[in-house]
């Protein structure tokens, strides 16, 4: 059987393309000092989300007065956030401890994936609760209609649907990429940037998926919030007395920082037509959304509410 000069160069292309099975993350490159004060905090920020966001979820379900859609959307952001800073901030503890820096291609993926669509369904549930805040302050004498059970839990239900349908789509066309080395990704996770600068095979068809999906998952999310938020504030504007405007407000204040945080840094991140980025700077605006934002979420909810304060003030007294 004879093989000719091209047959061979073709095959080992193949093999070469298909030999990367496993990823080195980088982390924070750095002194020992630097990357032990880094777990340090990442670990002590990474212990108060699972305890804001549980406490979040532990208050409104033994509490009626918090069985409205308000609370029950944010049960559910509170739900999110504990499973989106899990899916990234122990492994990237790990990278910067040294002791899980390898990463197999599939978990890679699977990270990924989980990382992204429960970014985007944030996105859908802080747009449904600008939505919701929406029809408290404009539609008041309506809102228990327009906001009945049924539709809570369709409106939640989509918003989680959507988010992982439109990464499947992303994921699939990623799962297809080739990776003839290096395999060291410049991250504390496993971000799309970094896959689309080390795959060898052309990447247009994904940057391009990537852009588009981001236009619809971020501009649109982010323009329903602005527009509910627009019609929000006209009506604030509107009301009588100064007591009345500020009680008005302070119902929705705390969703709209953590929009504004939120928003701001995932537009930077995702909001672009082509992946060659800094990668240094997307790993630093990273750690906004995945560590600093879900820490946020749940103090910001609690301070800002009287209500909810004073609801755990009593739990805690009783422990």
């Amino acid at each position: 059987m004879h093989y000719n000069r091209m047959d061979l160069t073709n095959s080992r292309e193949t093999e070469n393309q298909t030999s990367v099975q496993e990823f080195i993350l980088l982390g924070f490159p750095g002194t020992w000092y630097f990357r032990m004060s880094l777990v340090v905090l990442f670990s002590v920020m990474y212990m108060l989300t699972i305890l804001g966001n549980v406490s979040i979820i532990a208050l409104v379900w033994t509490h009626p007065q918090f069985h409205t859609p308000m609370y029950f959307f944010l049960c559910n952001l509170s739900f999110l956030e504990i499973w989106f800073t899990t899916a990234c901030v122990p492994k990237a503890i790990g990278v910067m401890l040294g002791t899980s820096q390898t990463i197999s291609f599939t978990v890679c993926l699977l990270q990924l994936f989980f990382f992204l669509s429960m970014g985007s369904t944030e996105c859908f549930l802080l747009a449904v609760m600008a939505y919701d805040r929406y029809l408290a302050i404009c539609h008041p004498l309506r809102y228990s209609s327009l906001m009945n059970s049924t539709i809570i839990v369709w409106l939640a239900l989509i918003s989680w649907l959507c988010g992982f349908l439109a990464i499947s789509v992303l994921a699939s066309l990623i799962s297809r990429l080739s990776f003839c080395g290096p395999n060291i990704i410049n991250h504390f996770v496993c971000d799309i940037d970094s896959w689309i600068a080390l795959s060898c095979t052309d990447t247009s068809l994904i940057e391009l998926a990537a852009f588009i999906i981001s236009i619809i998952v971020v501009v649109v999310s982010c323009a329903i919030t602005l527009v509910s938020y627009f019609y929000i504030i006209s009506t604030i504007l509107r009301i009588p007395s100064a007591q009345g405007r500020q009680k008005a407000f302070s119902t929705c204040s705390a969703h709209l920082s953590v929009v504004t945080i939120w928003y701001g840094s995932i537009t930077f991140l995702y909001v672009k037509p082509t992946a060659q980025s800094s990668l240094d700077l997307n790993k630093t605006i990273n750690i906004f959304s995945t560590v600093v934002t879900p820490i946020l979420n749940p103090f910001i909810y609690t301070l800002r509410n009287k209500e909810v304060k004073e609801a755990l003030a009593k739990a805690f007294s009783r422990m």
